[in-house]
């Protein structure tokens, strides 16, 4: 049975309702699906706050990435590189990451 509590952050007060890590664990999909802030506890000790975002319209998320894209394609623009040096500077990152994780095993 959950417990409330509340929350005091920078910006303003949030209830929560305290649920223990294995309950958490067992019902994660319909916590994050019911956008309620949460204390995650365990032997009545609080670990960690989930707090859910705000949730915004298709069409808020839709101008936010664009948004994001076009800062994205000035910065690239900035740095005087083309699509093809980004893509293989990612490659031959990517590349380095999986030997680094293959021999570390």
């Amino acid at each position: 049975m959950p417990h409330y509590a509340i929350v005091y952050s920078e910006y303003t007060m949030i209830e929560t309702v305290k649920v223990g890590i294995r309950e958490f664990r067992e019902k994660l999909a319909d916590y994050l699906e019911s956008g309620t802030a949460l204390a995650i506890t365990r032997h009545g000790e609080t670990l960690g706050f989930y707090i859910p975002t705000q949730k915004r319209s298709r069409k808020a998320e839709l101008d936010a990435m664009r948004a994001a894209a076009k800062d994205l394609d000035q910065m690239i623009s900035s740095w005087g590189a083309s699509e093809e040096e980004l893509i293989n500077e990612y490659k031959e990152a990517r590349g380095a990451a999986r030997k680094k994780k293959r021999n570390a095993k």
